[in-house]
């Protein structure tokens, strides 16, 4: 009897594992998920309690001191080990505070494109513990003066090459007294001084922590306008090629590569090659990529693990598709909502606003339904808002969610979560929408068609293009009265004023721009109408770029960009 019951043991013992993987079978990747999780919150909160404080920086000095001599990034030719950046950004740190206007602490702003100097600038700027404004090298005029406004730098560092969009809003710097430097040997723009040459003169002697002192947990370190990753060592390139990509990842011997959902597009429509899974590449991680790109992409270039996240800079909820299911933003399980609890609600999309029952709190979405993510705002999930906007941070605070009195962050993306609790993101709501994986900010593209000559209202908005991740932007537009739309004047002044990913590639004449009850303006129908001159009794244009001019969106070229002939 007893050996009987103990061969019945032994095998519940040994089905055991297979009967949970039956039952639960993403269980241990949750557990392993969870033990990451802790053990990333147990090293942050060491390190929030070191004194003196640890910040970014100190883990550069900390890579720096065990692996001098390891490339930190990795340019074209060009190679930096720790130890030189950490010397380049001293040169730079020296050569700010040898000018009398500028002392440690202030705020500067970093205006460049991909190259090891942004680095360097940026490095040595937190040596002089001086908060950095890491603005988009894509925009210009009113919007660039926007992000200079948000951050009142005492100083703008900025590329050779962005000299011209410098020169646009010059006056405006004059008026505001900020000191212009740019990356170059010399300069004859009076306003404009050379830091190139500054930088190569200056001493890379290190700079004493007591710059630093006065910075806390809570002072910024970096102003935000765009998303942005760092690691240990970088490949970095001026601007991203497709047909190049897989040569340098060989070339490098890259193990780990980031993507945005276009990437990913863009590589998959690059001609098959025989040594397409020829490479080391073992983990892609970013996000936005559709569930079919995502299929090609592994059957073209190999078993990779695809770690698709779901983050955004000022939010206080992240998820990340530990598991590798194709199509999913993450896992939902119970010990990451207890540590940073959230929940789906349902979202009346056409009042732009979430629905709320007869007590005034929100409505949860059933599994399996569309919802707006919001997520509470905790200590350990805080929301700090956005600088010199406490307008915009308020419209982020949503009250009076699950019970009286409760705040949580409202992240203006809408999501769905499956019976296997895997959640998928489903679409954006309000005024921003994401186009070349860059989000374009509606109110602002309609500030700038309403400043040209011929036009007077502008509901802007994003629309879906067959084969294209994202929205791409569209406008319904109303023309000033004894006007005409003028296709040539209108393209060029969108082009000078917008970066391209930002441009309405459609137009659409209205009457009257429709507005609801409150005076917002409608957007619902306009895109669930889009471009389709077949559905779209108002007249249409397309921005073409061969003849520089909107041209009419005729039946043919409609086809010719639904077919892919037309390249956006």
């Amino acid at each position: 009897m007893g050996i009987y019951i103990f061969s019945l043991i032994l095998a519940s013992l040994l089905t055991l594992p297979f009967a949970l993987r039956a039952i639960c079978p993403y269980l241990w990747m949750d557990i392993l998920y969870f033990w990451d999780l802790l053990r990333i919150l147990v090293k942050f909160v060491s390190r929030r309690r070191r004194r003196p404080l640890f910040f970014v920086l100190d883990r550069f000095f900390e890579q720096t001191a065990a692996f001098p001599h390891k490339p930190f990034v990795v340019f074209g030719h060009e190679s930096y080990s720790f130890a030189e950046a950490d010397k380049r950004s001293n040169k730079v740190a020296n050569a700010l505070l040898a000018r009398p206007e500028f002392k440690a602490g202030d705020t500067a702003a970093l205006f460049m494109g991909n190259h090891p100097a942004f680095l360097f600038t940026w490095l040595g700027l937190a040596k002089c513990g001086s908060p950095v404004a890491l603005l988009n090298h894509n925009i210009r005029s009113k919007s660039l003066l926007h992000c200079l406004g948000c951050c009142r730098p005492k100083v703008l560092i900025a590329a050779s090459e962005l000299k011209e969009a410098v020169e646009d809003i010059l006056p405006s710097l004059r008026e505001q007294g900020v000191t212009v430097l740019l990356m170059t040997q010399q300069c004859d723009t009076p306003g404009i001084e050379s830091f190139a040459d500054k930088v190569d003169e200056a001493s890379d002697a290190p700079l004493p922590r007591s710059l630093r002192s006065h910075i806390t947990t809570e002072s910024p370190a970096v102003y935000i306008y765009t998303s942005g990753t760092t690691g240990s060592t970088i490949i970095l390139k001026r601007k991203f090629s497709a047909s190049q990509f897989w040569d340098d990842c060989r070339k490098y011997n890259v193990t780990v590569i980031q993507y945005i959902g276009e990437v990913m597009r863009y590589l998959c429509s690059t001609p098959k090659r025989e040594n397409d899974k020829d490479h080391k590449v073992r983990l892609a991680i970013g996000n936005g990529v559709r569930a079919d790109i995502w299929r090609e992409f592994l059957s073209r270039f190999g078993n990779i693990q695809v770690r698709e996240f779901y983050a955004s800079t000022e939010g206080n909820v992240g998820f990340l598709n530990y598991v590798g299911k194709i199509g999913a933003i993450g896992r939902v399980n119970f010990l990451h909502w207890k540590l940073f609890p959230y929940t789906l609600v349902k979202y009346d999309t056409e009042r732009d606003e979430p629905v709320r029952d007869s007590n005034g709190l929100c409505v949860e979405a059933p599994k399996g339904e569309t919802g707006l993510l919001v997520s509470k705002i905790t200590h350990i999930a805080p929301f700090v808002g956005y600088a010199q906007n406490e307008e915009q941070t308020e419209k982020k605070r949503l009250r009076d969610v699950l019970k009286k009195g409760d705040l949580y962050f409202n992240s203006g993306d809408l999501m769905r979560i499956d019976k296997d609790n895997f959640i998928y993101f489903q679409d954006r709501v309000g005024d921003t929408f994401r186009w070349k994986g860059e989000n374009v900010a509606t109110t602002e593209v309609s500030d700038i068609l309403t400043i040209s000559d011929c036009l007077d209202e502008a509901n802007v908005y994003g629309v879906k293009v067959p084969g294209h991740e994202g929205r791409i932007g569209m406008a319904a537009v109303t023309v000033k009265d004894g006007s005409h739309f003028d296709r040539s004047k209108t393209y060029s002044h969108v082009v000078n004023y917008l970066p391209s990913y930002a441009r309405p590639r459609f137009i659409r004449i209205q009457k009257a721009v429709e507005v609801t009850g409150t005076f917002k303006q409608k957007k619902v129908k306009l895109v669930e109408e889009g471009f389709d001159p077949g559905c779209v009794q108002d007249p249409l244009y397309f921005l073409d770029d061969n003849e520089k001019q909107y041209i009419p969106l005729t039946p043919q070229v409609y086809f010719s960009i639904i077919s892919g002939e037309i390249k956006l």
